[in-house]
């Protein structure tokens, strides 16, 4: 069987997917993979903030379709890049070992965030990440960004921006962890839902599901469906501060959360410890608590 994975095309994505395939390859050296790059909307308009692009899965509708159309096998995306809901007849195989769920800054003279001088310009795309930070450091200029983690750390080079917040898992997958000043703790800075964990998306009969059940990770495979749960009850996106991070604990998740309005003027954050067997109960609880502290002020 000739296997074709479709995804995005910068260094990030590819490098995300090339593991992938390497896996497959390794555990299934009898089929044969090929890569297949899609542009989606989010990757040919880099001008337009994310929270003013009227469309959600700016980064996969396109991917989607071609799953649909079954001329890609697999998608390989960054979950946290998900939308809440899928398109019908797709669904997720068991994903895999997951990289580093923290957000990082990355500052232009490696300094610490409590170094750093008042009024110092950060540089992020995300309103989770503006308002968790604008709550550490109330005097910071917070600027919009776009672009890839390499477009981003140029931009940070040339311009007057004295350091950017990325996702710890990009950096270390592009062999960038030199560049991290800082890993911010979830105490510190809830992370995107699904930070740190690829997403494997199939049409719901691909006999992918099987392979990837054989080879996928237990606990990255709790934290997806707790992350997803949790990001789908409040109906999450880039529009709003939205985050969360399932730990697990042997039998127990520690399960943190953040949710706020648009304009960041209501923030709520939280974090609770219970039984595995009742984790996604009380996901929903928690979302439903958040939102109820949120909008119905």
């Amino acid at each position: 069987m000739n296997i074709i994975i479709g995804s995005r095309g910068s260094k990030l994505a590819l490098k995300q997917t090339e593991y992938v395939r390497d896996m497959l390859q390794n555990a299934y050296p009898m089929h044969t993979y090929e890569i297949k790059i899609i542009h989606t909307m989010g990757d040919r308009n880099q001008n337009m903030p994310l929270d003013q692009m009227d469309a959600k899965g700016i980064f996969v509708n396109e991917i989607e379709n071609e799953l649909l159309h079954h001329t890609i096998d697999l998608a390989v995306h960054s979950l946290k890049d998900m939308p809440s809901t899928m398109s019908d007849g797709l669904t997720y195989a068991k994903t895999l070992k997951p990289s580093d769920y923290r957000d990082c800054l990355v500052l232009k003279n490696n300094q610490r965030l409590a170094d750093l001088p008042l009024g110092s310009i950060i540089a992020t795309g995300s309103k989770r990440r503006k308002y968790q930070l604008l709550k550490m450091r109330p005097d910071l200029q917070i600027v919009g960004i776009r672009g890839n983690v390499n477009t981003r750390i140029e931009k940070m080079q040339n311009q007057n921006i004295d350091g950017l917040v990325l996702a710890s898992a990009g950096l270390k997958r592009l062999g960038l962890t030199h560049m991290i000043s800082e890993y911010l703790s979830e105490d510190e800075m809830i992370p995107a839902c699904g930070q740190g964990i690829l997403a494997l998306q199939v049409c719901q009969d691909s006999p992918l599901l099987e392979m990837f059940d054989h080879i996928g990770d237990d606990e990255a495979q709790l934290r997806l469906e707790l992350e997803c749960l949790y990001l789908a009850t409040v109906n999450g996106g880039c529009h709003i501060p939205v985050g969360s991070y399932a730990k697990i604990e042997e039998q127990s998740v520690h399960f943190y959360a953040l949710l706020g309005d648009e304009e960041g003027q209501h923030l709520v954050k939280t974090d609770a410890v219970f039984a595995l067997d009742e984790a996604k109960q009380k996901v929903i609880e928690i979302a439903n608590r958040l939102k109820e502290q949120v909008y119905e002020r």
